[in-house]
């Protein structure tokens, strides 16, 4: 792309916004496509169409490579799942009713 593309939109209450077709076009994005944003130390934002790959927790990662190091030093540490830890499980969590379809509450607003 060799034309420099300006456009302008708007927050919404909930810190949404469209982004402009000219962007759009530019990018060649579609309906569920992901953006990536990248904000350099003067305050300039990059906007590009993320990476198809999911990006890596690392805080995930991390706690995976914890996991396999430590069952790999101490292997008599695996236990099998038992009928009696599905018990406890169960005992544990009665009573407690879980929606997925809830939506989350808007705390974001205290960042």
């Amino acid at each position: 792309m060799n034309t420099v593309i300006e456009d302008d939109s708007t927050l919404t209450d909930r810190y949404q916004t469209t982004v402009p077709a000219s962007v759009r076009r530019a990018l060649n994005l579609k309906r569920r496509d992901r953006l990536h944003y990248t904000v350099r130390p003067n305050g300039e934002v990059v906007l590009t169409r993320a990476s198809d790959e999911p990006s890596a927790d690392p805080v995930i990662t991390n706690f995976l490579a914890f996991l396999e190091c430590d069952l790999q030093q101490h292997p008599e540490h695996i236990r099998p799942v038992t009928a009696g830890t599905f018990a406890e499980a169960e005992r544990l969590t009665a009573g407690i009713e879980v929606n997925l379809d809830e939506e989350l509450p808007e705390d974001d607003d205290e960042t």
